[in-house]
């Protein structure tokens, strides 16, 4: 059974608000075991609408919408529907006094624009919003079926998770899925793609993906067949194969963050950590701490962004910043130092670097950055070049550091 998604809204295609609709459909059909084969976007045309939907039912088995169903004139889904389907639109009084209750439970009187939400596609089913006012739209016709939903996401997400999901596996027959993410960080997409390639077979039904962002590289493998078993011993296979290659660029799977990786290999040894941070503004100790249960190991941090709390707070020696510079591996060693002895940790990391997109020289352009690790046993501080787009190298600074602290806790060579 193959699917088509259509989102709907001139503002999707004017680049003001991110689709992330799409992708939460994609991830959850695709996790049920249904192929999506189309992803388009439309905007509030009725003409553009109207021949979106007649080609998507023309290629795909069910297409499901999502946006275009509220009460007022730019929302026109429900009309491009009942074009496509030559069907009217029905009042569905049941509907009508459900948004007639919610209005009255707030306190509030329905505005009569809001009988608009009642009125659905002569022959269909709805599906209820449990968050919102516009019911998921269920129409069936010759073989194909049209599922239209609101375009608020969290109203969105609450049908497809309820409703839709439910509605395809019990009226449509689903293949077997098994999906493992490898989360590499520390190695570019193409050089992973170079060290995993000499060796590596996908069986057939098996894809591999390669998903980069700013925090590392994602392998994502999928496989779909007729027994789970069969499936589920595909995708081991390749991961096995995956973690004998590039075991020592993977973090986590799936759901893992760097953050939650290294903060557990800091309990599970009864380590702390403490930050020194310059260009990355408090980033790294704010990643740190968005995980539950951070205070066992994270001591604290300290944003030394001018020279004088390096040297005052860091007990970086004013000799070091002017024969080095602030931007230096040595100044790098002297601030995680300083933290660690300063907040009496196990571990400090510390970054200085130029995040631009201003202060670059031909000596140190911008994205220059240095980290620094101190411990019980060892100091050292590694460079590393970013981009020009401070909030990138911001990002890509604080990643680094979080895997230099996971490399050394695991003793693993660079």
């Amino acid at each position: 059974m193959n699917v088509e998604i259509i989102t709907i809204g001139d503002e999707l295609l004017c680049g003001h608000t991110v689709d992330t609709n799409a992708a939460h459909i994609a991830d959850h059909l695709i996790s049920a075991g249904f192929a999506v084969k189309y992803i388009s976007t439309v905007g509030d045309s009725l003409e553009g609408m109207e021949e979106a939907f007649q080609l998507a039912l023309k290629r795909a088995d069910v297409v499901i919408t999502t946006g275009g169903l509220g009460p007022t004139d730019d929302d026109i889904t429900k009309r491009a529907i009942v074009r496509v389907f030559r069907r009217n639109l029905v009042l569905h009084d049941d509907i009508l006094e459900q948004l007639k209750k919610r209005y009255a439970d707030r306190g509030q009187q329905m505005p009569a624009i809001s009988q608009n939400q009642a009125l659905l596609p002569q022959g269909a089913t709805f599906f209820p919003n449990k968050l919102g006012s516009a019911v998921g739209i269920c129409i069936a016709d010759r073989g194909h079926t049209l599922i239209a939903l609101p375009g608020v996401p969290r109203e969105m997400k609450q049908i497809i998770d309820d409703e839709v999901i439910p509605y395809l596996t019990d009226n449509f027959s689903s293949e077997s899925v098994k999906t493992v993410t490898l989360r590499t960080t520390g190695i570019t997409e193409s050089r992973l793609a170079e060290l995993i390639k000499p060796g590596l077979k996908v069986a057939s039904g098996v894809k591999l993906a390669y998903l980069p962002s700013f925090c590392g590289v994602s392998l994502r493998i999928t496989a779909l067949g007729d027994e789970q078993k069969v499936v589920e011993e595909k995708v081991q296979q390749l991961v096995g194969y995956l973690e004998k290659t590039a075991g020592k660029y993977i973090y986590g799977r799936d759901d893992d963050t760097l953050e939650t990786i290294v903060g557990q290999l800091l309990e599970d040894n009864d380590k702390t950590v403490g930050v020194a941070e310059s260009c990355t503004g408090g980033q790294l100790g704010m990643m740190l701490t968005s995980v539950p249960g951070s205070s066992v190991y994270f001591r604290g941090g300290i944003v030394a962004y001018h020279n004088d709390v390096k040297i005052l707070q860091l007990s970086v020696s004013p000799e070091t910043l002017g024969e080095f510079g602030a931007v230096s591996l040595e100044c790098a060693v002297a601030m995680a130092d300083g933290c660690r002895k300063l907040l009496q940790t196990d571990y400090a990391l510390s970054i200085t670097g130029i995040a631009g997109p201003d202060g670059g020289s031909d000596e140190k352009p911008v994205g220059t950055t240095f980290i620094g690790l101190a411990s019980t046993h060892t100091s050292y501080s590694r460079k590393f070049l970013f981009s020009f787009d401070r909030s990138v190298n911001r990002t890509r600074a604080a990643y680094a550091a979080l895997e230099m602290l996971r490399r050394d806790i695991l003793d693993i060579e660079s």
